[in-house]
Formats: structure tokens, sequence, C-alpha cells
């Protein structure tokens, strides 16, 4: 489970942060998208609403990341 995790010493930080915050941004753009496809027009988008969804979904992403990432390996 925490194969990478970012606590490790042999894991290279700024690797984890730069693939971390890749993650967290498209995870981000995703939800953003998801939520305004929800409104039929932009007129009707809940603009708070789908700022506020991307901004836990970026924020989980990063707390699942500390369990590790796949892009970065331990350097042993």
């Amino acid at each position: 489970m925490f194969k990478n995790c970012v606590l490790k010493v042999s894991v290279d930080t700024q690797k984890w942060v730069k693939s971390a915050t890749v993650r967290a941004i498209k995870t981000m753009a995703q939800t953003a998208v998801s939520v305004i496809a929800v409104g039929s027009t932009v007129a009707n988008v809940d603009w708070k609403l789908a700022a506020s969804s991307a901004v836990v979904a970026g924020v989980v992403s990063i707390l699942t990341s500390v369990a590790g990432l796949p892009e970065v390996k331990c350097e042993e």
C-alpha cells in the first residue's frame, strides 16, 4: 500500500511534488468539467459548486498521493 510513499527516504520529494501536482490538477479539471456538464447551459451552471467540488477533489488527490504514486519510483 505504501510502496512509493512520499515519507520514505528513498523517494525523490521534488519528483513526488511535481507528479502529485499534475495528478491533482488533472483531477480538479475532470471534476470541474463533470459538474459544468451537469448544468444544461453556461447560465445555469452553479460556479461556486463547480469550484468547490474541484478544490475538494484536488485536496483528496494530494492526500491519496501521500500513500504513493506509480510515477515516482523508490531509489534504492
